[in-house]
């Protein structure tokens, strides 16, 4: 994040791959929470701490535990932490982008019923962690090469 002064006014900009990082944290603290209301999340008065047993589920579509919405809430804090700086903003949108690939493969190659199906995952949150990981992944990508309104170009 560069600062420019105009008068006697000093103000922040932010780059784009630091924008990208603060909208996908905020998005995590959202579905974060939204894990627990009832309504948004149907069964939400079976939800489990963590396993595949829990029948909570997301818009009625992803299945959710106290754990999955506490990984959502430490992923969203962690963007909005990481989104001060371009470096940082760009490693959490990588490295994110990355776990979030391989929960897609864990997912893939498990059995939904059995133990290790800890977060829990089913159809549903598995291909939309190949969407994130693959959006984040490209997301980090932005304004590389370039002075990205201040940001930096470099890793």
């Amino acid at each position: 994040m560069t600062t420019a002064r105009s008068g006697n006014r000093t103000t922040a900009r932010r780059s784009l791959v630091q924008t990208a990082a603060l909208l996908v944290g905020a998005v995590f603290l959202l579905v974060g929470l939204l894990g627990f209301v009832p309504g948004i999340t149907t069964g939400s008065g079976s939800i489990a701490l963590y396993g595949h047993e829990s029948k909570a589920m997301l818009l009625g579509i992803f299945q959710v535990s106290v754990l999955h919405n506490v990984v959502h809430l430490l992923y969203g804090v962690a963007g909005l932490a990481m989104a001060r700086s371009a470096p940082a903003a760009r490693s959490y949108l990588l490295w994110g982008g990355v776990v979030y690939v391989v929960l897609w493969l864990y997912g893939l190659l498990i059995d939904k019923t059995s133990e290790a199906n800890f977060v829990p995952l089913n159809a549903a949150d598995d291909w939309l962690h190949l969407v994130l990981g693959a959006g984040m992944v490209g997301l980090s990508f932005l304004g590389r090469g370039t002075h990205d309104r201040g940001g930096t170009s470099r890793f």
